[in-house]
C-alpha cells in the first residue's frame, strides 16, 4: 500500500509476498461468484502485502468432492511435485474450498499445502488461519457446518422434487417412444409440445408428458400384443420394426434391450417413477428398491392398456422366476465363452438370458454373477460397445450433413473411400466424432485426431455428450489454423478453440450454401 519492491531501488516496510488464489462457484448463490471471490481475495491480499501470481478456478463445480474439479486437483499436484513460486493459497472461505460430507477429508487438502511449506488463508472469516487451538476449532466447526449446509439442502431438493413427481410433472429425460413432452405454466395451461434438444426455460413453468402421434401409439400397442398375445420374444418384435424402417425415438435402430424397456416401462399406463436410483451427496450410486420408489398413479394419460401391460410384467416376472441360478450362471457362462467378456449391454442383447436387472436383482450385483463365472473386468469392456455404436453415428451424421448442403443449395461430393467431402468444387471438409472419456479425477476430455493425410479445410468435430449416445457440440476447425495434429479438448477451452465451437451445424450450412450472381444483384 504505498511500499515499493526492491526491483524498484526503493526500501519497504513490508516485503511483498507471493500468493495464489482458489475460487469455486457451484450454483449456490450470485455472492460466491469467481469475481466477487476475486475481488474480496484482492482486497485482502492488498491489505496483507500479498502479490496475487496464480489464479486455480473451478466454476460450476460442486464442492461435495474434489473429482471434477480440475481447478483444486492442478493446485494440489502442483504443490507437491514442488511446481510453485508462491507460499500462500487465498481462498473466500471454508466453504469455497469445499463442502466434504467428511470434514478430515477437507482437513487433509488443507494438510498437504502445509506439509509443502505451503500456507492457507480464508480471507473472508473471521479467524486467523494460524494454526492456533481456536483456529483449529473453528475451523472443525465451519468445515461441519459447510457440509451439513449440503446435507439440508440435499434432503430439501429431494422432498420438493418429490413432490413434483407426486402432482405428475417429468424431471427430465426423453420421454419414450409414443409420446412426448409438453410444457406447462404454473397455471397447468398447456404452452406447447417441447422437440428434441428444447428445455423449459422460466422456473415456475413444469413439463409432463402426453399421447404422441396416433401411429407412434398404433406401434407401441403392436409391441406389447406381440409380446404377450403372439408370444414373441424381444429380438423378433426389434427385427421386424426394423425391417419395416421404424427407428425409435432417438432415431436409431431398434434393439432387444430396448423392446425389453419399453415393455417394462410404467409411463406407457400413466404412472409417474422416480428415483429408482440415486446419487445423494454425489458418495455413490445406489440402486433403489420399489418400497423407496417415488411414484404418482395416473399421472399422466396412458396409451396401453392396464391389462396388457400387467400381462408384460407377469411375463417377465415368470421369465426370471423360470430360472434357477445355476442355470442364469450357465448361460452368463456361454455369453462370456461367446463374446470373451460380459457387460450390461451383452446380456439385455442375449435373448436367451434374463435382463441384467434381473443378474442384479438375482445376485446383488453384476460384479458379483461375473465373479461366479470366473470374469473380473479389470478392464472397462464399454469402450467395445461405444465404439459400435459411434461408428453408426458417424455414418448417420456424415448423412445429415449431406442432406443439409444439398437442402441449402451446396453441391457436396463424398469420397467412398476416405468419405472427405468435397463441396461446391470451393473447399473440403472431414468429419469426425470423438468420444467423451472421463479421467480420474472426474473430469471430462475429448481426444481428437485430425486427419493430416486427407488435408480437409475444415474438420467437422462433433463432440458426444457424456453418455456417448448423442452430439454435444460442434467445433469448426480451420486446418490452417491448427498448429498440432492431436487436440484434448475439455469441457471449457478457452477462445483459443471455443471461438469454433457450436450448438449446431446451421453456420456451416450458410457457408456451404450458394446463391446467384444474378439474385445478389
Amino acid at each position: 500500500m504505498g511500499s515499493l519492491n526492491s526491483d524498484q531501488g526503493g526500501s519497504s516496510n513490508r516485503k511483498i509476498r507471493k500468493a495464489a488464489q482458489y475460487v469455486r462457484m457451484s450454483t449456490d448463490h450470485q455472492r460466491y461468484s469467481t469475481e466477487n471471490q476475486s475481488d474480496a481475495i484482492a482486497r485482502y491480499a492488498e491489505e496483507r502485502g500479498y502479490e496475487i501470481i496464480e489464479t486455480y478456478s473451478d466454476a460450476g463445480k460442486s464442492g461435495l468432492r474434489i473429482t471434477g474439479r480440475d481447478g483444486l486437483t492442478q493446485l494440489l499436484e502442483d504443490i507437491q511435485v514442488g511446481q510453485t513460486n508462491f507460499r500462500t493459497v487465498l481462498v473466500y472461505d471454508i466453504s469455497r474450498w469445499g463442502r466434504f460430507q467428511d470434514a478430515d477429508e477437507s482437513a487433509y487438502y488443507e494438510y498437504i499445502c502445509k506439509r509443502a511449506g505451503i500456507t492457507v488463508e480464508y480471507c473472508a472469516e473471521q479467524f486467523e488461519n494460524d494454526g492456533s487451538p481456536v483456529s483449529t476449532i473453528v475451523k472443525g466447526v465451519k468445515r461441519a457446518m459447510a457440509g451439513e449446509y449440503s446435507r439440508e439442502l440435499s434432503q430439501k431438493v429431494f422432498a420438493g422434487q418429490s413432490r413434483l413427481i407426486e402432482m405428475g410433472f417429468r424431471q427430465g429425460g426423453p420421454p419414450g417412444f409414443g409420446l412426448r413432452r409438453m410444457l406447462i405454466d404454473e397455471m397447468g395451461n398447456q404452452k406447447g409440445v417441447l422437440v428434441r434438444g428444447e428445455h423449459k426455460s422460466i422456473q415456475t413453468d413444469r413439463v409432463t408428458l402426453v399421447p404422441g402421434p396416433a401411429e407412434e401409439i398404433a406401434v407401441v400397442n403392436q409391441i406389447f400384443q406381440n409380446f404377450v398375445e403372439d408370444n414373441q420374444s424381444e429380438a423378433t418384435i426389434a427385427a421386424e420394426l426394423n425391417g419395416k424402417g421404424i427407428k425409435t425415438d432417438l432415431n436409431r435402430d431398434w434393439t432387444p434391450s430396448v423392446v425389453r424397456q419399453l415393455l417394462s416401462n410404467e409411463k406407457y399406463i400413466g404412472n409417474n417413477i422416480w428415483n429408482r436410483n440415486s446419487f445423494k451427496l454425489k458418495k455413490q450410486h445406489v440402486r433403489n428398491t420399489p418400497d423407496n420408489w417415488v411414484r404418482s398413479e395416473g399421472a399422466f394419460e396412458a396409451i396401453v392398456d392396464a391389462g396388457l401391460f400387467a400381462a408384460a410384467k407377469a411375463i417377465f416376472a415368470a421369465r426370471a422366476q423360470r430360472y434357477s441360478d445355476e442355470e442364469m450362471l450357465d448361460g452368463l457362462r456361454d455369453a462370456l465363452q461367446t463374446h470373451g467378456f460380459l457387460s450390461g449391454f451383452v446380456i439385455n442383447e442375449a435373448s436367451a438370458l434374463p435382463s441384467s436387472g434381473a443378474y442384479q436383482s438375482r445376485f446383488g450385483s453384476l460384479l458379483r454373477a461375473y465373479k461366479l463365472v470366473g470374469f473380473t473386468p479389470d478392464r472397462d469392456y464399454r469402450y467395445i460397445e461405444i465404439n459400435k455404436r459411434l461408428r453408426k453415428i458417424h455414418a448417420e451424421i456424415v448423412e445429415d450433413t449431406v442432406h443439409g448442403i444439398e437442402h441449402v443449395g451446396g453441391d457436396v461430393q463424398q469420397d467412398a473411400k476416405t468419405g472427405l467431402l468435397t463441396i461446391n468444387h470451393e473447399f473440403s471438409a472431414s468429419v469426425i466424432i470423438p468420444r467423451c472419456k472421463q479421467t480420474g479425477t472426474g473430469a471430462y476430455r475429448w481426444n481428437i485426431r485430425l486427419d493430416t493425410s486427407l488435408v480437409p479445410d475444415i474438420t467437422v468435430v462433433v463432440r458426444m455428450d457424456q453418455a456417448n449416445e448423442t452430439p454435444l457440440d460442434y467445433y469448426l476447425l480451420p486446418t490452417e489454423d491448427m498448429t498440432l495434429p492431436k487436440l484434448r479438448l475439455s469441457e471449457n477451452n478457452g477462445l483459443s478453440l471455443d471461438a469454433y465451437r457450436y450448438d449446431d451445424l446451421t453456420h456451416f450450412f450458410t457457408m456451404c450454401e450458394r446463391t446467384s450472381i444474378l439474385e445478389v444483384a
